[in-house]
């Protein structure tokens, strides 16, 4: 990446003037190198990154937008991919933010490409990504994918149901309850990871309407169910408000 060559050619330039013309010792050039190396590594950081989370900001207000702006928010995104050589990890977490937008829109073969590029510590985009290899009958890349997610968000509830919820649609229900049993050990307590083990244990179907609007994005139910579903809590929301006008 563009920021660490850059400090450490900066580095290994102050080191050489240090050794060579100042005639220091070569432990004394090699910490001042290294902090050399520090300052400019932070200070290249910090403005690739106000950068990049500019466009961030820019596309989540596009999305906020009514009617959200989807095509200008993806834009503005990639031109951000711009910024990718210079900083780790900088690709990963724009593709993440494009592919949950395209996913978001039901453009899923879109959103593929891009969820394949996701950041790790993304868990949504992740879970997309491994419900895409699901539904593309690639059963192992999906389980790798959902391990991944969770090994590095292992205190997301909804990950764990999720990666239980697909198991348990890819007939395997013991497997689903040993999942929902390792994310209780990492979340004691969680009562929406206990309510779908006891609905797996007495044979139902899980409770994964209890997360809201953060399980519908991953539209693992119909369309029409979504629809209902909006029209439900739209109602609700209007009953609320005649009863506070009372």
């Amino acid at each position: 990446m563009y920021n660490i060559l850059i400090s450490a050619a900066a580095a290994v330039a102050v080191l050489l003037i240090l050794v060579f013309v100042l005639k220091l010792a070569w432990w004394v050039s090699l910490m001042l190198g290294f902090i050399v190396f520090a300052l400019i590594f932070v200070m290249f950081s910090r403005i690739t990154m106000k950068k990049v989370m500019n466009s961030i900001e820019t596309a989540g207000k596009d999305l906020q937008a009514q009617p959200p702006r989807f095509e200008k928010a993806i834009r503005e995104l990639k031109d951000a991919l711009q910024y990718s050589n210079w900083q780790l990890y900088v690709s990963g977490q724009l593709h993440s933010q494009i592919g949950m937008i395209y996913y978001m829109k039901r453009d899923f073969s879109n959103a593929f490409p891009h969820l394949e590029q996701s950041f790790f510590k993304n868990w949504a985009a992740m879970g997309m990504l491994a419900i895409s290899y699901m539904k593309r009958q690639k059963k192992d890349k999906m389980i790798s994918t959902f391990d991944k997610a969770v090994q590095w968000n292992s205190k997301e509830s909804l990950l764990w149901s999720l990666y239980a919820y697909c198991m348990n649609e890819s007939g395997e229900s013991v497997r689903a309850k040993e999942i929902l049993a390792k994310g209780l050990k990492k979340i004691p307590g969680d009562e929406k990871l206990k309510d779908n083990m006891e609905c797996l244990e007495k044979g139902k179907k899980m409770n994964m309407r209890a997360y809201g609007d953060l399980w519908f994005q991953f539209h693992l139910e119909s369309l029409g169910a979504l629809q209902r579903h909006q029209m439900a809590s739209m109602g609700g929301r209007m009953q609320r408000r005649m009863g506070a006008k009372r």
